[in-house]
Formats: structure tokens, C-alpha cells, sequence
């Protein structure tokens, strides 16, 4: 004669703080591996969207980021004159040359704290704003050329002190003044400054910029674009897709954060584990006098398993 179902049920309803407490730590355990993964797919996500399969990315070959990159202005004017380039109005090459550098600048509500994180600064040419359609002024006006003013991300006016419009900040021994603030969407883009790319390469005294940005004349015209470069004798320098280049350089990251969720959830599992385990073993343990009625009362051994094992699924589930 087998136990009925209500009798598992009601075992765990009469253990309630035990039975709340396994099922929370195999809750936890499911809301840790999920979250890592989410962390993992958004930041693939948002530098995925970064760039605009139209445009190429141009580094130096081997170089793991643009801060990392360098490319001589003579370099990038043989790439700007490459039959694959679009023209832009009045037939100008539709190619940025950019540099990229770090600064550190304080989180808003940090006043009293001497942390600092690291914000990205990005010099710019007038081409950079057609390149990257996604970035749209929201606030203020463009900077000048050859100035010290910068625009800012949403992002970044959001999250960081001094940003504001008309506020000025201090790095690479200049003073620069806040003109204008832009959004971006969920792109990368929303979390840098931009600046005059002259201004800022002689504020950090770098006399080469990191990266060439430019749009193909065709979307077929990669591939052509891609061996003029690179197998160029004259040059050390890698083109990418700019889709495929942001997506690169999330891989690295995203790939440490499953490797994370996996261990952390590993690690996680076994406690839950575990703790069904003692759970269990104590129920079992605490209810020998149960058993021994039950086994009087005419139920076989396989049957009061059986049921022992229902509220271990329920437990689970």
C-alpha cells in the first residue's frame, strides 16, 4: 500500500524554516548563474552594437585595444587614399583618425572617497560624428576645432563629477571645458569623452594616433580593403569589421564572466547540495518513530522510500 502524496506535503509544511531555507540556497544558486550569464550576454550586447558593419576599425597588428594601438600619420594617409574609402561631401575620404587614452575621474556621491575609476578619452575628428550614427548630441553644442572643449557621454554625466555642461576638468596638464553632451544608446561610445584628436595627442604628448576608422565605399569592398592593408610590406596593421572588432574585445571579458558564473555556481551547487543532503538526513533521522508506526500500520519499506524520496523532489522543485 503506497503513501499518499498529502503525506510528503505535509512533512515539509511542518519544517518550514528548514524547507525555506534549502529551497532559498538552490534558488540562489540558479540566480547566480543567471545573473553572470546576463552580465556576459549584455556587455557582448552593448559593444556589439558599438560598432556599424559599414565601417572597417584599422590597429596595429597584434595590439589587444586601441589604447595599446599605434599608427603613424603617415600610415593613415596611405589608408585615407584607398580606393575603398567612401567619399563623403565635397569628395572627403569618409575616415577619422583617432587616438585613445585613460584618465581617472570621480563617481558621483564619492566626495569624501580617494577612489578614482578610469574613463575612456577619445580624440576625434569632425568625421567621427558621421561615422558613428548612433551618437546623437542631446545637450549644448559641438566643441570647437582645434580647442580644449569636449563633449561627454550621458553616460558619463550621469555617473561622474565634474561632467556637467559648462564644467571644466583637469588632465594631461590642460584645462578643458564641457560643450556639449551627447547619448549614444547602449553603445560603448556613451561612456568616453570626446575631444579634438590634435588637442589631446599634445596634451599627452603622443605623436601617433591608436586607430583609423573609415566606411567602404560597397559592404562587398571588405575583403579587398583588408588585403590592401594588410598585406601591405610598408604596414603592421590589422582591419576589422567594426561589429567584429567590439565584438573581439568583449569575448575576453564575457568568457572570464562564464568561467566565473561556472565556478561560483560550481561551487554554490555543492553547499546546495549538501544541504538538501543534512536536510533530508535529518528528517529521516528525527522520524524513526514515524517509520516504525508506518511500518506497523502495514506499508512496505519501498513505499515509505518511495515517499521520502517524493519530498525530496518536491523539495527540489
Amino acid at each position: 500500500m503506497a503513501l499518499p502524496l498529502s503525506y510528503s506535503i505535509r512533512n515539509l509544511r511542518r519544517r518550514r524554516l528548514t524547507t525555506i531555507l534549502t529551497v532559498a540556497g538552490m534558488a540562489l544558486v540558479v540566480f547566480v548563474f543567471a545573473a553572470v550569464l546576463m552580465m556576459a550576454a549584455g556587455l557582448q550586447k552593448t559593444l556589439v552594437e558599438t560598432g556599424s558593419p559599414s565601417n572597417v576599425v584599422v590597429v596595429r597588428k597584434g595590439s589587444q585595444s586601441e589604447v595599446m594601438s599605434t599608427i603613424g600619420r603617415q600610415k593613415a594617409a596611405i589608408v585615407e587614399m584607398l580606393p575603398q574609402v567612401a567619399a563623403g561631401e565635397g569628395g572627403r575620404p569618409m575616415m577619422a583618425r583617432e587616438v585613445v587614452v585613460l584618465i581617472a575621474l570621480k563617481k558621483q556621491g564619492e566626495e569624501k572617497s580617494s577612489s578614482h575609476s578610469n574613463v575612456v578619452v577619445r580624440g576625434v575628428q569632425s568625421q567621427s560624428l558621421l561615422l558613428r550614427h548612433q551618437v546623437k548630441l542631446v545637450a549644448g553644442r559641438l566643441p570647437r576645432p582645434n580647442s580644449s572643449e569636449v563633449l561627454v557621454g550621458n553616460s558619463i554625466a550621469q555617473r561622474f563629477q565634474g561632467v556637467g555642461l559648462q564644467q571644466t576638468l583637469k588632465w594631461g596638464g590642460r584645462t578643458w571645458t564641457v560643450v556639449g553632451i551627447f547619448d549614444a544608446g547602449n553603445t560603448g561610445f556613451a561612456s568616453e569623452i570626446w575631444g579634438d584628436v590634435d588637442q589631446v595627442m599634445q596634451a599627452f604628448r603622443r605623436p601617433v594616433y591608436s586607430s583609423l576608422i573609415f566606411r567602404l565605399k560597397t559592404p562587398d569592398a571588405f575583403d579587398a580593403a583588408k588585403d590592401a592593408i594588410e598585406k601591405d610590406p610598408r604596414f603592421t596593421l590589422e582591419a576589422r569589421r567594426e561589429t567584429k572588432y567590439y565584438k573581439d574585445q568583449s569575448e575576453m571579458m564575457a568568457k572570464f564572466l562564464r568561467i566565473l558564473g561556472t565556478t561560483l555556481t560550481a561551487v554554490f551547487s555543492i553547499g546546495a547540495i549538501i544541504g538538501a543532503m543534512i536536510t533530508m538526513y535529518s528528517a529521516v533521522a528525527n522520524r524513526t518513530p514515524e517509520i516504525g508506526t508506518l511500518r506497523a500500520l502495514g506499508f512496505r519499506r519501498r513505499n515509505i522510500l518511495l515517499a521520502f524520496l517524493t519530498e525530496s523532489l518536491l523539495l527540489g522543485f
